[in-house]
């Protein structure tokens, strides 16, 4: 008996010592050991701290700099990405802070930022907190033969020609859009709005229709359902990830899991009613779900229904709500941007209206329209250089991995700064901080003198699959306000861009509108 006890106890202490020893190499040696290898080939940065890093300092210094708006200026650097672009100028471009107890090389380089984008294998997605899973999963956080599959079964749903077929839908979105705003006018024609919530729901409206055709209704319950999830991966991304932490039954939580078994429930529904269409022989719909679903069956098809080839339920059900944030969240951003800019700039918004008045007159805008508006393009891409949707993308480096003259340590996360690149002087010339869609007038290329340096969707393999999607809804929308109204900024604008996932306009966007 007092042998087993002893056995017992010994056994205990070994496990206690196991977990003790893990815990305090996560929280120190591995991370004192990390900086130690970054310093040696010339990187600074601040020491590191225990368990917090630099965080608490860079929260308080996002707190100060988004605790009022900013000046009428596209130098928005300085208030969405304080912290790093003090560390930057403190420690120089290649500097690194510290996430917790990971270190985040700021990498500004477009040479170097091509090649981490290029070899998606070496360079992988870092670990993100199970609990941001909730509302983003699928495509964008799979790696190796998993992304593989995905992408090649999603691929369809986003070719051209199936673009095409999804123009009415944009049409119709718009449109609806372009009334509402009509009955809001006042009897001089003209009314002052926030246009930023419209603008959300118009391309919630889009991506819910497009994604889920006949049961759009249903698709928009979801929707919004995800816009609250969005809020609370927000305060959950902000903190530093404590292993375990997920399980506490903290409100927060509580509601998320919620959120994510509704969302799933009313998903596993609408895919189980297409799944029995589609084997008793009813044609596929042309929305993004059905274009999926087929794609999928295709896949299972021609390997003898190998289920490990194809994508289960679980696996759709996180690629419709991928659907959703990704078509939603980049699109509506750019279009808020580019109507406060094309306010502020009344000779390109006088242009871009001339050109699109050209091309369609007051006619329903066409593919191969919108395919000759030079001007509109060049706005929206100047748009997305000054005000990307997501600032920055992270890699980690899985191995001891090269990069460029570097050698970086399995561990090391990489902070790809796409704002900062889009803002740099030396790539773009003195005016990267003006609004000039000038400078896409021969092509992306020229702009930014042959360099790697501009990458809102960013790039390799695994470049955002709906750009494509985000860009035609965007041109239509802008056609179809130009051809409709004028618009200028309210003296209540109050210029403020904030990020967390996507940046968006901190106090929304008023803006006075005119019948045109």
């Amino acid at each position: 008996m007092a042998t087993s006890t002893a056995i017992i106890f010994f056994t205990l202490m070994i496990l206690v010592l196991t977990w003790a020893w893990r815990i305090l190499n996560w929280l120190w040696f591995k991370p004192k050991k990390l900086e130690k290898l970054l310093r040696e080939q010339g990187l600074k940065g601040n020491s590191y701290r225990l368990l917090v890093g630099d965080v608490k300092d860079l929260l308080k210094m996002r707190k100060e700099a988004t605790s009022k708006p900013m000046n009428l200026s596209d130098d928005i650097v300085p208030r969405v990405y304080t912290y790093l672009q003090q560390s930057a100028i403190k420690y120089g471009k290649n500097s690194f802070i510290w996430f917790g107890p990971t270190p985040r090389l700021n990498i500004t380089d477009p040479e170097l930022i091509k090649e981490v984008l290029n070899k998606m294998y070496d360079f992988r997605k870092p670990d993100v907190n199970p609990l941001f899973k909730l509302l983003v999963n699928g495509l964008v956080n799979l790696e190796g033969e998993q992304w593989n599959k995905h992408r090649k079964i999603i691929n369809p749903a986003f070719h051209l020609e199936k673009l095409k077929i999804m123009l009415p839908i944009f049409f119709k979105s718009c449109d609806d859009l372009i009334s509402k705003w009509e009955t809001m006018l006042s009897s001089d024609g003209s009314c002052e709005i926030d246009v930023w919530p419209f603008l959300q729901n118009l391309a919630s409206d889009v991506i819910s229709r497009t994604a889920f055709g006949s049961s759009y209704e249903e698709g928009r319950r979801i929707f919004q359902l995800q816009i609250e999830q969005a809020e609370l991966a927000k305060t959950v991304m902000m903190k530093v990830y404590i292993p375990g932490w997920r399980f506490l039954p903290t409100p927060t939580h509580r509601r998320m899991k919620e959120i994510d078994r509704d969302v799933k429930a009313s998903l596993t529904d609408m895919i189980n009613k297409r799944e029995v269409a589609l084997k008793a022989g009813e044609a596929t719909k042309d929305d993004l779900l059905g274009i999926l679903l087929e794609s999928n069956h295709k896949e299972m098809k021609e390997n003898d229904n190998n289920k490990n080839v194809g994508m289960n339920l679980e696996d759709v059900i996180e690629e419709c709500k991928l659907f959703y944030f990704a078509g939603q969240e980049t699109t509506s951003v750019l279009l808020v941007w580019t109507m406060i800019l094309l306010s502020r700039y009344p000779d390109w918004q006088a242009r871009a209206r001339e050109e699109v008045l050209q091309v369609f007159d007051n006619k329903k805008p066409d593919f191969d329209g919108l395919s000759h508006l030079k001007i509109v393009t060049m706005i929206l891409y100047e748009v997305l250089r000054l005000y990307p949707p997501v600032i920055a993308l992270a890699r980690t480096a899985h191995k001891d991995l090269k990069l460029g003259n570097l050698t970086l340590p399995a561990g090391v996360q990489l902070f790809l700064s796409i704002i900062l690149v889009h803002h740099d002087i030396e790539l773009w010339g003195d005016d990267a901080k003006v609004f000039n869609p000038e400078r896409f007038s021969e092509g992306v290329l020229k702009a930014s003198n042959g360099k790697n340096a501009f990458f809102p969707f960013g790039g390799g393999p695994r470049i955002c699959i709906g750009q494509n999607f985000s860009i035609l809804e965007a041109k239509i929308a802008i056609t179809m306000i130009l051809q409709h109204f004028s618009f200028e900024l309210s003296p209540t604008y109050a210029h403020a861009p904030a990020t967390v996932i996507t940046l968006q306009p901190q106090y929304g966007a008023d803006i006075i509108l005119r019948k045109f």
